[in-house]
């Protein structure tokens, strides 16, 4: 089987933020990057499907500056075969120009499988994949956290609020992968070795005229401190008061 893996590289999310001067993107100033954690997930699914096929590639592909490189080849550390990164040295907010160049280049690449994160952890848009797989006239199905296959049929689960939907779709397909379908592996010292020999082809990004772009960012206003109103069953009255006239959140 053939699998397509697309990453982000994000920021550490541990870390306390700083607006740049530009006021439209974070200072990077300090921070650390990796693979966004739900792409770590597609990684280690990806892989765990070759292991088991005990055939098969893994791809993975990854849009922006050389410095994407690490994350690439973090993921052939794990286990993937190859790597493309589309360069691109901008920043781009825009998911369907950002989907549009993965989609140019996914289009002759006969794969039987695209996965993608549900969502980047840094903007959270889970949009990319869906718009991928419009591009590439293919289904996609969201958010899933087990995949099977019988033959050329991929059956998967999606978790819900208290219930789970079983889906059966025909390859090729994309899906977005949620947390729970596999645990991403640590690189081994083999492993890491290993990944400096692998491939590792740069292309340049067909990124398309954006149609979406970002005015401002800011910094949610810092949280107002504690208040104690002491303990026990006898606090009860006075944290209602408070929930009522102060918050009023009652």
């Amino acid at each position: 089987m053939k699998i397509a893996v697309c990453l982000k590289r994000v920021p550490d999310m541990d870390v306390k933020f700083k607006i740049a001067p530009s006021g439209k993107s974070v200072d990077e100033t300090g921070l650390k990057f990796d693979m966004s954690d739900f792409d770590g997930y597609a990684v280690e699914a990806a892989i765990q499907i070759t292991e088991k096929l005990n055939a098969g590639e893994v791809t993975v592909i990854s849009l922006g500056g050389d410095v994407v490189q690490e994350t690439l080849r973090k993921a052939m550390s794990m286990g993937a075969h190859r790597a493309v990164q589309l360069k691109y040295d901008g920043t781009s907010v825009d998911s369907y120009a950002v989907a549009t160049a993965l989609a140019a280049e996914l289009k002759d690449g006969g794969y039987d499988l695209v996965m993608f994160g549900r969502m980047s952890i840094d903007t959270a848009h889970g949009a990319t994949g869906a718009i991928v797989a419009e591009l590439l006239g293919l289904p996609c199905v969201t958010a899933i956290s087990k995949l099977e296959f019988d033959g050329r049929t991929a059956k998967m689960r999606r978790e819900l609020e208290g219930a789970y939907e079983l889906v059966e779709c025909a390859l090729p397909a994309v899906v977005t992968i949620d947390e729970g379908i596999a645990r991403p592996r640590y690189p081994s010292l083999k492993g890491i070795m290993a990944a400096k020999k692998k491939p590792l082809d740069v292309k340049p990004a067909q990124l398309p005229a954006e149609r979406l772009s970002l005015d401002a960012m800011a910094l949610p206003p810092e949280r107002a401190a504690g208040k104690i109103i002491g303990e026990g069953p006898d606090a009860v009255p006075e944290l209602v008061r408070l929930l009522k006239e102060e918050a009023k959140v009652l």
